[in-house]
């Protein structure tokens, strides 16, 4: 499995995107802008779009959660 090391622009973009969906408030604005950021990682790195997109989702949608202090 490939490793990734997005940009924290793209990974806030992503966040904001994931966030505005969950919230049924994403913009094509705020869509675009994810998907122009993942064409762009993925051409630079010469990964394939679709295995960039889904790493980038898996990251933003399934981390775990934070540990909280006791």
């Amino acid at each position: 499995m490939t490793t990734f090391d997005f940009p924290d622009d793209l990974l806030s973009a992503a966040r904001a995107s994931w966030e505005a969906i969950q919230a049924g408030r994403l913009t094509v604005d705020q869509a675009t802008a994810v998907h122009d950021g993942v064409v762009a990682y993925a051409t630079e790195h010469g990964h394939s779009r679709y295995e960039v997109e889904m790493a980038l989702k898996k990251a933003v949608r399934h981390t775990a959660p934070e540990a909280t202090k006791g």
